[in-house]
């Protein structure tokens, strides 16, 4: 890609246009005297450009009102640029002689000046906008209102600028491209450069490399073209939507403010696409004077229809055929029409689903409880929500939003087929089942990027076997255990046991806190520090003595104990890991009222073991005598355990109380 260097002489009407006294001061300060009138031919603006087949729609040059500018000698010509860009214009240009001549002029004073275009016949308009730096190019943008977001933006600031879109919507040039009519826009980079350079207008060119919009299917350069749309004015209801946003439950919380911002620099929603597919805008045109026609009537019409044979109706039946009987054009009265033939916005459509969905199912309700969706939906499906429902309802479409990152690879990268390092969940599924990869999933960070890959899970089966094993252990232990008839007082339970049904309660707390706020990550680790520290390194491993070595009321205090652990730690991990809850509730001996799905089972509730803090406090000193991260030596307690029970059996719990 090429940036070029153009410069357009200035009209010899332009100082008539202004005040002839504005032209003469600006002459003297820059000249010392009126040459600069006399030989306006000879005075040109610098701009600069990579698109040359935007020339033809050249309607302003941008200057910044901030910046000073200075006229450049080179010959007999003067060049206007800003003064901070002259000597890297030069530079790039490859000129040494040239000359500063006079005073810098802020670029404020040649706001409204008429320049002539550079090889149309037509003038254009000098104007000020911010976007205009110093970072590069010259300080005057060629501005082509048609063609660039920044350019159509202050254009609209200057009622008299046009904005002129001189390319059809194949991409050629229209007559309003002149010669040029006809050509492809890529084609006509190379035919416009020739004949600029033939015609002495080129100063200078630059090979430069810069980031350029291609699109995202097939990876062609794409370009802007300013276009008749519909609109939906956000403006006017901005402050009802800022308001529906405060009702919301964000998680996470950053996504209040990130919505809000959005809304904040959003004044139109463009709700129109030029599609060949799609659901039509349900519009009408007036063949005579081109005035679009939307009433109540075609409304309802177009509804009905829609209703009976879907939206492709629209394409099936001519404009008369739809539009009902009697309607005529409030511009001029005539009564023959056409279509619209543009498409409504799929985000329009997906943000309408609260009342195509919500408000048409008896089974659902609105608002709804919850969206959840990737970040990039705060521009997209939580926004378009957001704003059709604040507009038709007054308020939001649901209660809260989840948002949650992306899927990449074990390095931090996008995952993409032709990169060849996605994973693919039947691979992960054949070699470690479908729960490892939701107990992937709940073990993550959701808010932000995930990582995914073959090492990621293989660590992760590690904490799945341990969760798995402490409910093996247990209900290898439940072994002919009733739970109907075998279940012990909670007075007969020891005093570890409680400590036991304590830690589970714990556990319950912490994860209905995370549940309540979708923190699948808090519940995993509680499970999981629950399962390893609390049961297999402690708990389990101390009662092994009782459930091995006794046959009385104190293996079946035991007992009871681990039942309830192992009932209530199953349905904890239930809506995780689906598949090996329900094998271990296959398993577990049943009571009266119990599911036959562990699913259907409410969560257990907290404070039905709690333990006061004296309680906690006693253990938590005794535990921390034990050597718990030393697995390879036996426990102060285990080891304990050990001696007594060879001195005298029948004694050693109560000795350990």
């Amino acid at each position: 890609l090429f940036r070029f260097l153009l410069f357009c002489c200035f009209d010899s009407l332009c100082f008539f246009f202004f005040k002839q006294k504005t032209a003469y001061e600006i002459g003297v300060r820059l000249v010392g005297s009126e040459m600069c009138i006399r030989d306006r031919d000879k005075t040109y603006f610098v701009i600069w450009t990579t698109t040359t087949w935007t020339l033809p729609a050249n309607e302003a040059i941008c200057l910044n009102g901030q910046f000073e500018y200075s006229f450049v000698k080179i010959g007999e010509e003067y060049h206007i640029m800003a003064t901070e860009l002259v000597k890297s214009v030069m530079d790039a240009c490859h000129i040494t002689d040239y000359e500063v001549v006079g005073e810098p002029v802020s670029g404020a004073e040649f706001e409204l000046m008429r320049y002539q275009h550079v090889y149309l016949p037509k003038e254009g308009w000098v104007i000020l906008g911010d976007h205009v730096t110093l970072e590069s190019g010259s300080g005057c943008v060629h501005t082509a209102g048609g063609h660039g977001v920044d350019d159509f933006n202050v254009c609209q600031k200057y009622p008299q600028v046009p904005i002129t879109v001189p390319v059809d919507d194949g991409g050629y040039l229209t007559d309003l491209a002149g010669k040029y009519a006809g050509q492809r826009v890529w084609a006509a980079n190379k035919t416009i450069l020739a004949d600029l350079t033939a015609s002495g207008a080129v100063m200078g060119q630059v090979h430069i490399k810069h980031q350029y919009p291609h699109c995202w299917r097939c990876h062609h350069p794409i370009i802007f073209r300013a276009t008749e749309q519909w609109f939906c004015s956000v403006a006017k209801f901005r402050e009802d939507v800022y308001k529906a946003i405060d009702t919301v439950q964000w998680m996470p919380d950053w996504g209040h403010d990130r919505m809000k911002g959005m809304v904040r620099d959003r004044n139109d929603w463009c709700i129109s696409r030029q599609r060949t597919w799609g659901v039509p805008i349900p519009a009408f045109y007036c063949k005579k004077c081109g005035a679009y026609h939307i009433t109540d009537a075609t409304i309802k019409a177009v509804s009905e229809l829609f209703r009976k044979e879907g939206s492709d109706a629209w394409y099936k039946y001519e404009a008369e055929q739809i539009i009902p009987a009697g309607e005529v054009c409030e511009k001029c009265g005539a009564s023959e029409w056409t279509k619209d033939t543009d498409i409504m916005d799929v985000w329009f459509d997906s943000g309408s689903t609260h009342a195509a969905v919500l408000e048409e199912r008896p089974e659902l309700h609105f608002p709804a409880d919850m969206y959840m969706e990737g970040g990039d939906q705060f521009r997209g499906w939580f926004q378009s929500s957001l704003l059709t429902s604040v507009a038709s309802k007054g308020c939001a479409p649901y209660k809260s939003v989840l948002c949650h990152g992306w899927v990449v690879d074990e390095q931090g990268k996008q995952m993409h087929k032709s990169a060849g390092n996605g994973v693919e969940p039947s691979e992960i599924i054949k070699d470690y089942g479908a729960d490892i990869i939701r107990l992937w999933v709940a073990s993550s960070d959701y808010t932000v990027d995930v990582r995914a890959g073959k090492n990621i899970f293989k660590q992760l089966s590690e904490a799945y076997r341990k969760i798995r094993n402490t409910a093996r252990f247990i209900l290898g232990n439940l072994d002919g255990f009733d739970p109907n008839t075998d279940c012990v007082a909670d007075d007969q339970l020891q005093e570890i046991d409680r400590w036991a049904l304590a830690a589970l309660d714990d556990l319950i707390v912490n994860a209905h806190a995370g549940y309540a706020v979708y923190d699948f990550n808090k519940v995993y680790h509680a499970v999981y520090n629950f399962c390893v520290v609390a049961m297999s390194n402690f708990y389990l491993d101390v009662t092994k003595d009782r459930l091995y070595c006794t046959n009385g009321a104190a293996r079946r205090a035991a007992q009871t104990t681990m039942y309830k652990i192992l009932v209530a730690l199953d349905k904890i991990i239930a809506p995780i890991l689906c598949f090996t809850s329900q094998e271990i509730w296959d398993f577990m001996p049943k009571t009266e009222g119990m599911n036959k799905y562990v699913v259907f089972e409410n969560m257990p509730k907290a404070g039905q073991y709690a333990a006061d803090d004296a309680f906690k406090a006693k253990w938590a000193q005794l535990l921390s005598l034990i050597h718990i991260s030393e697995p390879t030596r036996r426990t102060p307690i285990s080891y304990a355990v050990f001696c007594l029970k060879k001195k005298k059996k029948r004694d050693y719990i109560s000795i350990m109380d």
